[in-house]
């Protein structure tokens, strides 16, 4: 069984509109590429259509792989999220003792994952970590430089 996609309605709207950006527009750019590349003859010593047909298998597997996650999609309701634990899709904002500083992150699937943007994955080291944890609690995680600790002090939708 395929592993579920963990996105929130932002997320599931960016998967769409790439899906449907590549189906449409990057499709007919590659087969015209194509097309202007066959026009120059033998295609065995052909640099252009060796690569548009590369460019095609690379589009062809993106849809692919974001056809099989959109088959796979569960989208996180932020009706029924709660504010009392840390679970997918919350906001929190949390004091990091080392750097002495407060940090915001929001647990988010994989797939949605962009740490420089504070989208922090279920399935990292400090993602993981903080599941399941309530404001007011200390947080040591262990992460591949070693432990990190932080305080929660907010959790929101």
């Amino acid at each position: 069984m395929a592993k579920q996609v963990l996105l929130t309605d932002e997320g599931l709207r960016k998967l769409e509109a790439e899906l449907e950006e590549l189906k449409t527009v990057k499709r007919k750019e590659i087969a015209d590429k194509i097309e202007v590349a066959r026009s120059f003859g033998d295609l065995s010593e052909n640099s252009e259509y060796d690569e548009a047909k590369n460019d095609q298998a690379i589009v062809e597997a993106r849809i692919a792989e974001l056809e099989a996650m959109l088959r796979n999609v569960k989208v996180l309701d932020e009706d029924e999220l709660s504010t009392e634990m840390i679970h997918v899709g919350s906001k929190v904002k949390l004091y990091d003792r080392e750097f002495e500083e407060e940090v915001e992150y929001q647990i988010v699937g994989s797939t949605e994952a962009d740490p420089s943007k504070g989208r922090i994955s279920d399935e990292c080291p400090v993602g993981k970590g903080l599941l399941g944890h309530r404001v007011g609690e200390s947080v040591e995680i262990e992460v591949p430089d070693g432990v990190v600790t932080f305080d929660v002090l907010e959790i929101s939708k």
